[in-house]
Parts: structure tokens; sequence; C-alpha cells
């Protein structure tokens, strides 16, 4: 008869006892590193109302190369366990919420307005 002692644990024992609750399930380990990756790719980034609105206001668009840019520098954000990070792209700096993905604001290089960002763990240079 085999009595749990803990989560991880069973010992053996030779007189039958009942067993209390259930032994709990293990998740299945992930196949490799490279299918998190792509996990990861598939997510697509989205953009706070915000950010939409100040990309909006300032007449700026994203090519797809921008894109591809902004989703590198979110996975290598993610890689090295970043939460909220800055993304500096060309004349553009990019908040982006990396466990979610999102976009929150983006400031324009040239603008007028104060640079001071809060509230960040790390910045990436987008290449």
């Amino acid at each position: 008869m085999v009595r749990p002692v803990s989560d991880d644990l069973a010992v053996r024992t030779s007189e039958p006892q009942q067993a209390t609750r259930q032994p709990r399930r293990v998740a299945e380990p992930v196949a490799s590193a490279a299918s998190f990756q792509q996990v990861l790719k598939v997510a697509a980034l989205r953009f706070s109302k915000h950010a939409q609105d100040r990309l909006a206001e300032r007449g700026l668009r994203l090519s797809t190369n921008d894109m591809q840019r902004l989703e590198g520098a979110v996975d290598k954000a993610a890689a090295k366990g970043a939460r909220d990070s800055l993304v500096l792209m060309d004349d553009l700096a990019l908040v982006v919420s990396v466990r979610n993905r999102t976009v929150v604001t983006a400031v324009e290089a040239g603008s007028g307005q104060e640079r001071v960002f809060t509230n960040i763990d790390s910045v990436v240079l987008a290449q």
C-alpha cells in the first residue's frame, strides 16, 4: 500500500491505510525550449487605446518591418524576464507590457513632451 506523505513523496507501508487525498497531477513537461519560443512568436502584439491614440495624433504608422522589429525586441525582453520595457526604435519610444504583449504608449523623439519614463524595468534597442 502506498500512502502519500507529501505532494511529491510517497512511503510504502505494509499495513493497509486509507489514502485521505488524491495524488497531485503533474503537468507534462514542455517538449523543448524551441516550442516555447514558437508560442511567443504566435502571440501578436496589441496596442492599448492610449497607444493607438498617440500614434494617430502624431500621424505615425508602423510598417510590417517596424512591427517585426518591435516583436523581436519584446521577445528579447521576455527572454530576459522583463515585465515592462521601453523599446527604442529609430525616433520612436514605446512602453510595452511584456507580460501582456501590449504597447502601452508611444512617444516620438522630436515631440515637445517631457521624456521621463517610469515603472519600467528594462530598455531594449530595436534592431
